[in-house]
């Protein structure tokens, strides 16, 4: 380890000093949450045709049996391509949780879904090798630490000239976790960081198309692929983080990153806790949903019905209507990333769920036509007050002449300041994993992540989420 490799070395001090007895009792507490969350996602993403054609890819290329990709019919595959199909499924929704922000430069949607990646990686190595609930959590807790920090120290460029955060910082979340899995040494870890950094990938162009999820299968794939190589002795770069040619300066097109809120961060506090994540009320772009619940409140609100509406007016900062870039939808995956599409399911259904993210409903004439009412505007006073929340307003034209405006509540559901409650949770993961597993699996499978810590052998929450109730 060079001595100026400053940013690298604190990674590496903090991954080796992470012990799952160390963990804060609320830090665990949220990662259960998280995984309850992401594990629910990843089954009702299974059932999508973008992680259908990857499984009939892997079936053909990958004939091991270390671990188990999740679907409607699941199989056995090698570990690192087990993380590729159950990464990919978990983010195919666009429903997996959000890092949240810690000042008004970050924009929101620069950080990273972080829980898939170390999650997928986790699971398939911690059920190819039988380990531990508690050793399965300390590799998830150690690898979404690592990976937030990472997010929130990298110049905002990263992500506003085209990375998309969690293919490209999510590699390290799943490399860090798998190298906590196999035990590596410093000097190993320091090698995988360096395989990570080199494969780490994702840009934007493809939001609203099957290979966005497709980012964060491969940056769990590639974090087992470089943790594994690591163990072979497969070297790369000491300096993996550090200018003048490591991640943070090569991957912010040169500008570099803000070594204060890494280096003396790790675990000060964590992440998790604080500033927290978000869990997601709806299977869509999660810079849209404060504008969709102001939406579904107003609609409610003043009992409105489809056909008086003439107008919708979405108010909001480049922050959101950067991202969210369809000006309307073809189907369900541009819908993702549509805010006239999400505005006008609540508008017809005053929900959108499952079932509104569908092409049928996408295509549909009600959708199409309301669609064409809305109306996205760039608001220069919510532009001017930063990035850090999610701030919009939304204004509703009636037949009538009236006019209805509603603001996002920025402390959003699903955020900490409005969090699931346990009934919100079980709720969201019953009715992702019922497109998968049948009652007596999704129970079981809920009861094991709460009390993870108990369980001797993971491999008995794969075999829960593959439909086989013990």
């Amino acid at each position: 380890m060079t001595n100026d490799a400053r940013v690298t070395g604190a990674v590496l001090d903090f991954i080796g000093r992470a012990r799952w007895r160390e963990f804060p009792s609320e830090a665990v507490a949220l990662a259960k949450r998280c995984v309850i969350d992401g594990l629910g996602v990843m089954l009702a993403g299974s059932t999508t045709r973008a992680s259908a054609i990857l499984r009939e890819y892997t079936r053909a290329s990958d004939g091991r049996a270390d671990a188990t990709a999740f679907a409607p019919e699941p199989f056995h595959t090698g570990a690192a391509s087990a993380a590729l199909l159950n990464g990919t499924s978990g983010h195919a929704l666009d429903w997996d949780d959000t890092q949240l922000s810690t000042s008004a430069d970050r924009i929101f949607g620069l950080l990273t879904h972080p829980t898939m990646p170390p999650l997928a990686a986790a699971l398939a190595l911690g059920e190819r090798h039988r380990l531990s609930g508690t050793r399965f959590l300390e590799a998830f807790l150690t690898g979404f630490e690592v990976e937030c920090k990472i997010a929130e120290a990298i110049h905002p460029h990263h992500y506003k000239k085209g990375f998309h955060s969690s293919g490209t910082v999510g590699t390290f979340g799943a490399a860090v976790a798998a190298a906590k899995l196999l035990g590596l040494d410093r000097e190993a870890t320091a090698h995988a960081l360096a395989i990570a950094a080199s494969m780490a990938s994702g840009i934007r162009v493809n939001f609203g198309t099957m290979t966005k999820p497709l980012h964060v299968g491969r940056a769990s794939q590639n974090g087992v692929v470089a943790a594994e190589l690591a163990a072979k002795g497969f070297t790369g770069g000491h300096d993996a983080l550090d200018p003048p040619w490591g991640f943070f300066q090569v991957f912010s097109f040169g500008d570099g990153f803000d070594a204060d809120r890494i280096v003396g961060t790790l675990g000060n506090p964590y992440t998790i806790v604080s500033p927290g994540v978000s869990i997601k009320p709806y299977p869509c772009g999660v810079l849209g949903h404060p504008t969709m619940d102001a939406m579904r409140k107003l609609v409610i609100a003043n009992d409105v019905k489809p056909e008086q509406i003439t107008a919708i007016r979405v108010r909001a900062g480049s922050n959101i209507l950067n991202p969210l870039r369809y000006p309307t939808a073809r189907n369900e995956l541009e819908a993702k990333f549509c805010p006239a599409f999400m505005v006008s399911a609540i508008a017809l259904r005053r929900k959108a769920g499952i079932h509104e993210f569908a092409d049928e409903f996408v295509r549909s004439a009600p959708v199409q036509q309301m669609m064409m009412k809305v109306e996205r505007i760039l608001d220069e006073e919510i532009e001017a007050r930063g990035f850090e929340k999610i701030r919009s307003t939304v204004e509703v034209d009636l037949d009538d002449g009236r006019r209805l405006v509603e603001h996002a509540d920025e402390r959003y559901r699903g955020g900490p300041d409005r969090p699931f409650t346990r009934e919100d949770l079980h709720e969201k993961f019953s009715e992702c994993a019922a497109l998968v597993l049948p009652p007596a699996s999704i129970d079981e499978t809920f009861a094991m992540v709460e009390s993870l810590e108990d369980v001797v052998d993971i491999s008995d929450l794969a075999l829960s989420m593959s439909g086989a109730t013990r």
